[in-house]
């Protein structure tokens, strides 16, 4: 359980700083927050006052401002209280104010709530973050200690917000440089997402504890022996790799925990850069290095500002860890990222204007803008918020940051829109290469253009290219370039989809689709899928679910006075059956095979309780279909057409005992907005797992979809669906 933190520890804490904090500013803060949040309680048992003063006191370990203490303290009132933005304006100044309304827009609405306001919400997040970085400095700590506190929410909350922290929150940290918070997020979350792998991996550090204690600890005594003449003596630390490095590295890239080389790590803290390095050739000569495991961070920075030498090596015991070596200077960067500016210095201005340091943000705001997909917005970000990136260079020696995966044609709209438009080719290393050369660490790339004014991309490069940049810019050049084009191949692309789903194409339907997507023609609506701005296959959802809403309000079946009759009707209508010839009777579904919205069905007449609903398939209508007892009470029935209503389906699955099927498969549940009710699992004598998963759906076509999903895991050997609710 989190310790419970008081006004008392949070004043003690500000009295004992060795900065200048105005004490009166921040107790008024609390007294009108304790005030405001006065009857409220946590799901803990908790007064609610104890959530906003544990975030003013994780914000105090960066030695924040205070003002952004204020913040923190008063980040809720809004929100959840009576208390108006304009009174904390008035009491406690313009900047306390600003924070507290960007944190209370953050919250608004959750982040993995439906597609479309997924996206505006980052792009809330984000704007809030150029306005005043601070912003997203308080929602970082209100959120690592609603994650410290998760134990005492519901199953389906903390699988929520486990995803939400690691998908969002913890790539924001990373970028943001504040590693410490990193770290913690992901290793709370990981420990709900996939308890048992967490669990083992926790297992097997625990296991190895004074061993590794031990090594450590001779290690650390050998550096201090031969760079005792540097003044002032370096700062020598052993470190542990976080609990999710090493679960990433044991159950997504299948290493065995002995094959992990850095678990076992020790850090160099020195004084200036040049030591840094001659601290390197000391450790190359007291222990053996790892060919290719040499990493010049200081040379070459990551995007987040972390500097720092790596490097892997191998003593006489046999065992390799990991060296890091970087100056104080570094050490506050990766420890505290942007939020070392107001620990260890003067502090920055809230707004990031002018500060590179943030071109990310302002550079997912402006893709944002490139695309008329929700569903690629969401994407983008989620891309661009990757943590795992590859170091590039130009022929002049210019440095490009790109994810991991990327290639030369997302090199060379890094470098520039008219370099990618017209590159006719790409050398890297002084060979040539394929568009589709995936770009490592180090390489030098050379890109060749064409001089013809009429030359651009080609459509292919969309499936090939991997940054979210790259594609905006591929699509931005075919949407001003190529409109007719994008028409006739948009209009042949929907009609093709038109055919496939046997939707009649017809003018007034095409007129709505465009305007539920928000196009002023059906025109733009062609150009759009044309260039690839917005998919078929999505405008062809929602035409379906427009004509299943339709069909669903003329199915109604008219009620009877009697009032048992009538609420069972009412709720055979959610449920969305009818019965051919019958007006009004209680309707159930079978739980012997569990039918769903989408299964072929049929009635069977029950004594005393109405109509039950099988699947035609069931095995209890096979067996029972051409009794002459029962012959005259299977009755036709259908679906009247899909509805709001959800259903219980249960997924029977196989898996692999060393896989990480927990996590993969509660992921790929939840990315998809899937209520996930019970998860049961049990070991096979062969050594596999069994899991039943009990999710809620819409329907059978949802429920394959899911299924789908699930097989393509590896490590997922089998995913079915059972008659079992």
């Amino acid at each position: 359980m989190d310790n419970v933190v008081t006004i008392d520890d949070l004043m003690e804490r500000i009295v004992a700083a060795d900065k200048q904090y105005d004490a009166d500013k921040i107790r008024r803060a609390y007294e009108l927050a304790d005030k405001a949040h006065e009857g409220q309680m946590r799901s803990s048992g908790e007064k609610y006052i104890t959530h906003p003063l544990s975030v003013a006191m994780i914000l105090m370990d960066y030695y924040m401002d205070t003002d952004t203490i204020c913040a923190a303290l008063l980040h809720d009132v809004v929100e959840d209280t009576n208390v108006d933005l304009e009174e904390i304006r008035r009491k406690f100044g313009d900047d306390v104010a600003l924070m507290v309304d960007g944190v209370t827009k953050i919250g608004k609405v959750p982040l993995n709530s439906k597609e479309e306001q997924h996206a505006e919400n980052i792009r809330k997040i984000l704007m809030a973050m150029s306005k005043d970085i601070r912003v997203i400095i308080i929602k970082l700590a209100d959120r690592l200690h609603n994650m410290r506190t998760l134990y005492a929410r519901p199953v389906e909350k903390q699988l929520k917000t486990s995803l939400e922290t690691m998908n969002f929150y913890a790539p924001i940290a990373h970028r943001l440089g504040m590693s410490d918070i990193k770290d913690e997020m992901e290793t709370i979350a990981i420990r709900y997402l996939d308890p048992y792998g967490a669990a083992e991996v926790e297992r097997l550090l625990d296991l190895h504890k004074e061993e590794r204690d031990s090594f450590v600890g001779k290690i650390i005594a050998r550096i201090r022996e031969r760079i005792s003449d540097i003044d002032p003596p370096p700062i020598i630390e052993g470190r542990v790799k976080s609990v999710y490095s090493i679960y990433k590295k044991m159950y997504l890239k299948n290493k065995q925990f002995d094959e992990i080389y850095d678990i076992y790590a020790v850090r160099v803290i020195v004084q200036t850069v040049i030591e840094c390095y001659n601290v390197l050739g000391v450790i190359h000569d007291l222990f053996n290095p790892l060919p290719y495991r040499f990493k010049d961070y200081i040379a070459t920075p990551k995007p987040n500002r972390y500097q720092s030498l790596h490097t892997t090596v191998i003593g006489k015991e046999g065992i390799p860890f990991e060296v890091q070596i970087r100056t104080v200077e570094m050490h506050n960067t990766a420890q505290y990222g942007i939020a070392a500016h107001w620990k260890y210095k003067a502090g920055l201005k809230g707004n990031v204007a002018g500060e590179k340091r943030f071109d990310w943000i302002r550079q997912l705001l402006e893709r944002q803008q490139e695309s008329d997909d929700v569903e690629q917005i969401t994407e983008a970000i989620k891309n661009d918020l990757s943590q795992d990136e590859v170091f590039v260079f130009s022929p002049k020696g210019d440095i490009y940051t790109l994810p991991l995966g990327a290639n030369v044609i997302d090199f060379a709209y890094a470098v520039h829109s008219q370099v990618g438009n017209k590159m006719t080719g790409a050398k890297v290393g002084g060979r040539m290469v394929t568009f589709d050369y995936q770009l490592k660490t180090g390489d030098i790339v050379e890109i060749f253009t064409s001089g013809s004014p009429n030359y651009g991309p080609n459509r292919n490069w969309m499936n090939i290219a991997k940054t979210t940049e790259a594609k905006a810019k591929i699509r931005s050049w075919f949407k001003k370039e190529r409109r007719d084009e994008n028409i006739a191949r948009g209009r042949e692309e929907l009609e093709h989809e038109f055919k496939r789903n046997s939707i009649p194409l017809e003018e007034d339907i095409m007129k709505d689709a465009a305007a539920r997507a928000h196009f002023d023609s059906v025109d733009d609506l062609y150009a759009a899928v044309g260039y690839g701005g917005v998919a078929a296959a999505k405008i062809i959802q929602r035409i379906k679910d427009s004509q299943a809403r339709a069909q669903a309000a003329t199915s109604f079946v008219p009620m009877t006075s009697d009032e048992n009759i009538e609420q069972t009707n009412e709720r055979s209508r959610r449920k969305g059956v009818v019965i051919e010839g019958v007006d009004n009777c209680l309707v159930k579904f079978a739980q012997c095979c569990n039918p769903l919205p989408g299964d072929p069905i049929i009635g069977f007449v029950t004594r005393g309780f109405g109509v039950s609903i099988h699947k035609q398939d069931c095995v209890n209508v096979i067996n029972n279909m051409d009794s002459e007892e029962n012959q005259d009470r299977w009755i036709k029935a259908s679906w009247a057409g899909t509805d709001n209503s959800s259903y219980r389906a249960t997924i029977d699955i196989i898996a692999e005992q060393n896989s990480s099927v927990i996590a993969e498969i509660t992921t790929a549940i939840a990315a998809n907005h899937i209520p996930l009710h019970e998860m049961n699992m049990h070991r096979l004598k062969n050594g596999n797992t069994n899991l039943f998963i009990t999710i809620e759906i819409a329907g059978v076509e949802q429920l394959g979809n899911v299924i789908l999903r699930l097989r393509k895991i590896p490590g997922v050997i089998s995913a079915d669906r059972t008659g079992k609710q």
